[in-house]
């Protein structure tokens, strides 16, 4: 366990958009890895959704940086893949790789510019199947890599000193992160008629 004088500071955050299809990815992971984990005090999981450059106050104090994300690699639909530290785009100049309209790569460069980007990065990206069915669903190939998804975050996690814990039972549903019938389960019964 880590001790405070070597705690790092941990985010972990999900950023898209759930209403467009697999462009949801990244919000559905923390979603489902808060359900079924429990982790020490110096480690957020925070929905970041389509928060854009709102979210550099959360990458300040942040020491290490996970994020979910659907990524357009060019691959095939469903692949993941794992980018990390000076891998991961920061400048604006950059390639968009993030397939939200504003890049989080402008939120890494003004977290970088401000001199309080996190120190160590990790970006777990899905290839999508699917960006334009409007309020739909996760397409299968991306929603099979969710729980690889958290797989791979709870190795980088016990790298960094601050292993995920899997819960017992998984949190009830006042404790989830997402409410108002927009959390996964709800909002694929909707989408998807039974």
């Amino acid at each position: 366990m880590p001790t405070p004088e070597n705690t790092k500071r941990i985010l972990m955050l999900g950023i898209g958009n759930i209403l467009r299809a697999d462009e949801g990815f990244g919000v559905r992971v923390v979603e489902q890895f808060h359900r079924r984990y429990a982790f020490p005090d110096n480690v957020t999981m925070l929905d970041g959704g389509t928060q854009g450059l709102y979210l550099v106050n959360f990458l300040e104090e942040a020491d290490c940086l996970i994020v979910f994300d659907a990524i357009d690699y060019g691959l095939a639909p469903g692949h993941l893949k794992l980018v990390r530290d000076e891998e991961v785009p920061k400048f604006t100049g950059a390639k968009k790789v993030s397939l939200h309209q504003t890049g989080f790569q402008e939120v890494l460069s003004a977290a970088d510019l401000l001199g309080r980007c996190p120190q160590e990065l990790a970006l777990i990206g899905c290839q999508p199947l699917d960006l334009e069915d409007w309020g739909g669903p996760l397409t299968d190939p991306v929603r099979t890599q969710i729980a690889p998804a958290i797989e791979l975050a709870c190795e980088l996690l016990a790298q960094w000193g601050s292993p995920a814990k899997l819960r017992t039972t998984p949190l009830p549903e006042s404790e989830r992160l997402l409410a108002n019938d927009i959390d996964h389960a709800n909002y694929e019964r909707r989408a998807r008629p039974i």
